[in-house]
C-alpha cells in the first residue's frame, strides 16, 4: 500500500501546529483489532504500529516531492484496520490533514506524478523529520518468531543441487541451504500459510532464521 501524491507541496503552518495532537491521538478500537487478528502479541506492540502509521502519514504529507511506499506490511495492517472504522478514520484525516488520505493497494495503477522513494530515501527522510531512524518495527522480518504465522503468496518448488536444497521460483533461487533442510523447504512449498514453529527437520533458531530470510526477500510475508 502507499499514499499517492499528485504535486509537490509542504505542510501549512496550521498543519505544523497539529503535530503534537496527531501523535497524542489514540485509537483503542484499532489496537483491539490488531490484537484480535494476531497481527501483534501485545498491546504495546499494537501501539507502536499505530504510532508508526501516524509518523508515516505525517512524513508523506510533509514531503509531496516523492511518493513514499508503505514498506512494512505490519504497519500497513494497522492502516488497513483503521480505514475499516470509516467514520473515525475520516474524522482523523480531516482533523489532522484537512483531507481524506486514501489507502491504495500496492498493485493499484500508478497515478502519482512524482518519483517513488527508495527504502534508503525513506530512512533518510524519516531520520531528518523525527531525529532518529525508523525503528525495527519497519523490518517485518524482525517480528518473525516461533509463534508467528507467515504466508507464501507465490508458487515455489524445491530441488537438490550440488548437495544443497534450493527453494526456487522458476529458475530463480530464493534460498539455498544444506540438504538436511530439504524437509523444511518442501513444507514451505506445500503450505500457503503456517506457523514458523511447524517447520520440520530444524531446531527453532534455524526455523526462525530461515523464515526471516524469506520474509526479507518477500518470498513470505508476516500474517495478520
Amino acid at each position: 500500500m502507499e499514499l499517492t501524491q499528485m504535486e509537490p507541496s509542504t505542510p501549512s503552518m496550521s498543519n505544523a501546529r497539529r503535530w503534537p495532537d496527531l501523535f497524542a491521538y489514540r485509537a483503542p478500537f484499532v489496537i483491539s483489532k490488531l490484537l484480535m487478528n494476531k497481527t501483534v502479541a501485545t498491546e504495546h506492540e499494537a501501539e507502536v504500529l499505530f504510532r508508526e502509521l501516524a509518523r508515516y502519514l505525517w512524513l508523506v504529507e510533509s514531503d509531496r516531492t516523492r511518493a513514499y511506499p508503505m514498506f512494512s506490511l505490519r504497519v500497513d495492517e494497522a492502516w488497513h484496520q483503521f480505514v475499516l472504522f470509516t467514520i473515525e478514520y475520516a474524522d482523523f484525516c480531516q482533523r489532522f490533514f484537512g483531507r481524506f488520505l486514501h489507502h491504495a493497494p500496492g498493485n493499484a495503477p500508478v497515478t502519482h506524478a512524482v518519483r517513488e522513494a527508495t527504502w534508503d530515501e525513506f530512512v533518510a527522510a524519516y531520520s531528518a523529520l523525527y531525529g532518529e531512524p525508523p525503528p525495527e518495527v519497519w523490518n517485518d522480518a524482525a517480528s518473525v518468531c516461533g509463534p508467528r504465522r507467515v504466508i507464501r503468496d507465490r508458487e515455489v518448488s524445491v530441488r537438490l543441487k550440488d548437495g544443497k536444497a534450493e527453494l526456487v521460483d522458476g529458475d530463480a533461487v530464493l534460498v539455498r541451504i544444506d540438504a538436511w533442510g530439504e524437509a523444511a523447504l518442501r513444507f514451505i512449498a506445500r503450505h500457503g500459510i503456517f506457523y514458523v514453529r511447524e517447520l520440520p527437520g530444524l531446531d527453532l533458531d534455524d526455523r526462525v532464521a530461515l523464515c526471516k530470510a524469506l520474509v526479507a526477500s518477500r518470498t513470505l510475508r508476516v500474517a495478520p
